[in-house]
């Protein structure tokens, strides 16, 4: 009769699930976490050391529910503060928001209607607050259950009295800094915001358009035609220009030339039969007269632009005279050669008008029609008319007076507006600028992008071309819900008040008591006394991204906690989407370089945007996107965190429902590895039984040793940033050198061997150094999980692993290059071994491995190198039995296996040997003893005896 040997194995038992149940779990931690303040707690621990990484948080914009890419921005924010924690970082994180700006104001319109309207411009501002606090509450709810840990009950809001306060503060060190200036030039402007926007507000789209070629002829056509060496008797001589915005030319005030480029002066069309001639670029004369209608062009004479320098030419339907201009900006790529000039409507018009000094007309309104009194034009009426609409209008008037070249429609890329999508134009009106210039910001930006840290390193190339090319930064916006401009500029020359600087500090003191309602409740007396008179204040708003800009000097550079204070290493990091280039890296940078002369951060990560497995952004018109919140309620946050760390977030980053379930296979694994090592630390208290790793046996300290380069690669990987390479190494490890190898030859040992042998604890030692090495790689990552991983870890420990840093006790002497070799050819030899058993699995000859029997033949270095080893070789092997001999030459049937400098064959049969019961291995001594007739010999030390004495597997 079989005996039951159950009791005397030493089967896996741990609390810890094999199920996550993450959707219901996670919410628990969450909770506790929220109990014991679990973010206080670590900044305690962490109070004391000497280096700090401030991971400075972009603020997302408090309107509306997170999204996908939310999630992944918040999660990798999370992780590289968490892996810093590891690193033996204090590493604080504030998160923030942004709260003033045209979104929440169009929001709080739609239910109150406009500032002015049912509620004064106190009330209207009050409700943006509350607006905004609304949104900030719905998202931190959702930031929070993604596992992201920080300061959530104290964050920063771009709306708080204090922070309003020095924001102004940080544009009395741009003013005391020489870079504010005040003009009306061309800037980004939004018929429906009604506002000035920033270049980061704009996006492109295509756009169809008139494209129309204008004469505008010469005052004088005998004095320019000399000008080529022609005599022209009576003809017409015109300069025609090539536009896409017929609708600018109502403000046309001169043409601009090349000053380098050449001329021709050509036949073009005639004009009601009058012979008439154009000067055109000699590059680009045939392609003009093409569309003209001109197939055999006649070329009269050259001149090189600028001799044609103060021609006067007659405005193609106003009784205006404008000047011939010479400008940089011209080119010879495309149209006639001749640009006409709007300095209201365009950067380069207004730069080479204000050299001339022609100034701005300033036709249009802010809502995008001619003002009441714009000229008309041949009884057309203008006044009131959309720019838009007027386009056509404009085109058949030329048409009429016979000015009209071509006309036809293109398609081209256009400027929108981000938040209506609708397009925008260049329209010069008074506003407030940081000059890039004035005082070298430029310069100074530049300077500072190249001792910055860009991951990826395409980043410093990008953010350098943007800050070199790139207009003056108009600050000022036309809003009721943003911090005022506070400055008193002088009734008659608009000139800021002498005092500025000062005057705008007791601004901030009011505000910081009041919020910016105290500067329009101010009465300018109170700061000015007599000089009240002749200053007013100014209405205008602070631009949004200089809001997020200056985060720098009013959070990282307010909040003791986020301060260098003692520590000898202090390193700040910005991370955001790729947008963010030309965004919060560009205004962040700008203002800190206006401020202190250098960049506000260390290192600068930039991830891409998710899209589907098709490539395709996610829409709703589409129907292919997947929300955060959907995720965390059925697969849960760790399995979203997993995903944003295995994809390369450098690029687009694809997700689908069959990605999703990849991903939760893998986190399966990763798992079940974590549960077969606490199973297995059953009954194991580390302070008894915890053995030093040179008293481990050969294949444990293999194992800690393998745990200590993952350890190295790990740590090494979240310095630099490589997420994918981190979740890549650990799945790999825990599938292959722990599931297919180390905790399958290890099994036997711990099943079989007593408990408190010296074979059971030298496994169980390793397993607990694996385990606490496992969980901190893990927490940054699977913070959860990692937390009820370090719950079930047997031993006195703090009660987070968040509070800890990468484990120390693992091995970390270097390998010899002769245990180097002992392991990788006897890998080698199990891999050929391997191939041989499962052979005979396909053939049917054996189930399991211990069905079998192994030989090993092999030149006489290799056998006299395992040789101490041969007893137990089949443990490491996994079969009943290994012979390790001398090779005479290849046996039959056997496989090769190629070594470095050696072979070795390996071969197997089926063993003949009896099972026993208890380990499974067939082995000759079964049945040997009476009292225990299905037990091998090993089997009955293990049971009754002193135990088998196990050295190397």
């Amino acid at each position: 009769m079989t005996q039951d040997y159950k009791s005397t194995i030493n089967l896996p038992q741990t609390d810890f699930p094999m199920r996550g149940d993450l959707p219901k779990r996670e919410p628990g931690w969450l909770a506790e976490w929220e109990k014991v303040s679990r973010y206080a707690q670590i900044q305690e621990h962490t109070a004391g050391r000497d280096k700090v990484f401030v991971l400075h948080d972009g603020p997302p914009y408090a309107n509306g529910a997170i999204h996908l890419g939310h999630a992944v921005n918040k999660v990798l924010k999370d992780v590289v503060v968490k892996s810093r924690l590891m690193a033996g970082y204090r590493s604080p994180y504030v998160p923030g928001w942004d709260c003033h700006g045209l979104p929440i104001e169009i929001a709080v319109e739609k239910k109150h209607g406009k500032a002015g309207d049912k509620l004064d411009a106190v009330a209207f501002r009050q409700k943006c607050r509350e607006y905004a606090q609304q949104q900030i509450d719905l998202q931190r709810g959702d930031f929070k259950r993604l596992g992201v840990l920080g300061d959530w009950e104290r964050p920063y809001r771009t709306m708080d009295y204090k922070f309003e306060a020095d924001m102004i503060r940080a544009l009395a060190r741009i003013v005391a800094n020489g870079h504010v200036v005040r003009g009306a030039k061309p800037v980004y402007w939004c018929f429906d915001c009604g506002s000035a926007l920033a270049e980061a507000e704009i996006e492109y789209g295509d756009k169809t358009s008139p494209a129309v070629d204008v004469a505008y002829d010469a005052v004088d056509a005998k004095a320019l035609a000399a000008k080529f060496g022609v005599d022209v008797g009576d003809a017409v001589v015109a300069v025609p220009i090539w536009t896409t915005t017929p609708w600018t030319l109502p403000e046309s005030q001169a043409v601009a030339l090349g000053a380098e480029l050449e001329y021709s002066l050509v036949e073009g069309p005639s004009r009601n039969g009058r012979r008439v001639l154009l000067v055109i670029a000699a590059a680009l004369a045939e392609k003009a007269l093409h569309r003209y209608g001109v197939e055999q062009p006649v070329v009269l004479g050259h001149a090189v632009g600028q001799t044609l320098e103060g021609t006067l030419l007659q405005h193609p339907f106003y009784a205006r005279q404008v000047p011939v201009l010479l400008g940089e900006h011209v080119s010879a790529e495309d149209g006639t050669g001749a640009v006409h000039t709007s300095p209201d409507h365009g950067v380069e018009d207004f730069v080479v008008s204000r050299r001339y000094g022609i100034n701005t007309l300033n036709f249009i309104e802010s809502r995008g029609t001619y003002r009441a009194d714009t000229p008309a034009a041949d009884g057309l009426q203008l006044a009131g008319m959309h720019i838009w609409k007027a386009n056509d209008a404009i085109v058949e008037l030329m048409r009429g007076r016979g000015v009209l070249l071509a006309h036809h429609k293109i398609e081209h890329s256009y400027p929108n507006c981000w938040r209506h999508k609708t397009p925008v134009i260049f329209r010069a009106t008074p506003q407030w600028f940081i000059s890039m210039e004035q005082a070298k910001l430029r310069e100074a930006a530049l300077a500072s992008i190249k001792h910055v840290r860009w991951v990826p390193g395409w980043g410093e190339e990008r953010i350098a071309g943007m800050v070199g090319d790139r207009p003056d930064w108009c600050i000022s916006r036309q809003r009721t819900w943003g911090v005022p401009i506070a400055l008193f500029v002088h009734k008659a020359t608009q000139e800021p008040h002498p005092d500025s600087v000062a005057l705008l500090e007791q601004v901030a003191k009011r505000v910081e008591q009041g919020s910016i309602d105290a500067w329009y409740a101010l009465d300018p007396a109170e700061l000015l006394g007599d000089q009240a008179a002749d200053y007013e204040k100014v209405t205008d708003v602070l631009d949004v991204w200089f809001d997020s800009g200056v985060t720098h000097f009013g959070v990282i550079g307010q909040r003791p906690e986020l301060q260098q204070g003692d520590a000898k290493s202090y390193k700040v990091m910005y991370l955001e989407g790729s947008d963010q280039h030309r965004g919060w890296f560009q205004s962040s940078l700008l203002t800190s370089a206006a401020i202190h002369g250098r960049a506000p951060y260390d290192d600068v990560l930039t991830h891409g945007f998710t899209v589907d497995a098709q490539g395709r952004k996610m829409s709703k018109s589409l129907g292919n996107g997947i929300e955060p919140q959907d995720i965390m309620k059925t697969l849960g946050a760790d399995i979203l965190r997993l995903w944003i760390c295995s994809t390369d977030y450098r690029n687009e980053m694809s997700l689908s429902d069959e990605i999703l379930k990849r991903v939760s296979d893998m986190y399966r694994r990763i798992r079940n590895t974590a549960r077969f090592l606490l199973g297995n630390l059953d009954g194991f208290d580390p302070a008894k039984h915890l053995l030093p790793v040179e008293q481990c046996l050969l294949l444990d300290q293999w194992a800690v040793q393998q745990a200590y380069d993952v350890q190295q690669a790990v740590a090494a990987a979240y310095d630099r940033y490589d997420f994918p390479e981190i979740v890549q190494r650990v799945q790999n490890y825990c599938t292959t050198e722990l599931g297919a190898l180390y905790l399958d030859i290890t099994k036997d040992r711990l099943y079989t061997m007593p408990t408190d042998s010296h074979g059971r604890r030298s496994a169980q030692s390793a397993m607990y150094r694996i385990a606490e090495a496992l969980v901190r790689w893990l927490a940054p990552v699977l913070s959860f999980t990692a937390e009820e991983i370090w719950k079930s870890l047997p031993g006195e420990r703090g009660e987070s692993v968040l509070f800890e840093t990468w484990y120390e006790g693992l091995a970390a002497t270097q390998s010899s290059p002769e245990q180097r070799r002992y392991w990788s050819d006897l890998l080698a030899i199990r891999d050929t071994a391997s191939r041989v058993l499962e052979g005979m699995r396909k053939g049917e000859q054996i189930g399991a491995s211990l069905e079998a029997k192994l030989a090993i033949h092999a030149d006489p270095a290799v056998v006299s190198r395992y040789a101490p080893a041969a007893e137990e070789l089949r443990f490491f092997f996994i079969t009943s039995d290994v012979r390790l001999d001398v090779a005479g030459g290849q046996p039959e049937t056997a496989v090769l296996s190629e070594l470095e400098g050696a072979d070795v064959w390996v071969s197997a049969t089926v063993s003949d040997a009896a099972k026993c019961v208890r380990c499974w291995h067939r082995r000759d001594d079964v049945g040997q003893h009476a009292n225990h007739p299905e037990l091998c010999g090993r089997c009955i030390s293990n049971v009754e005896g002193p135990g088998e004495d196990r050295r190397w597997f």
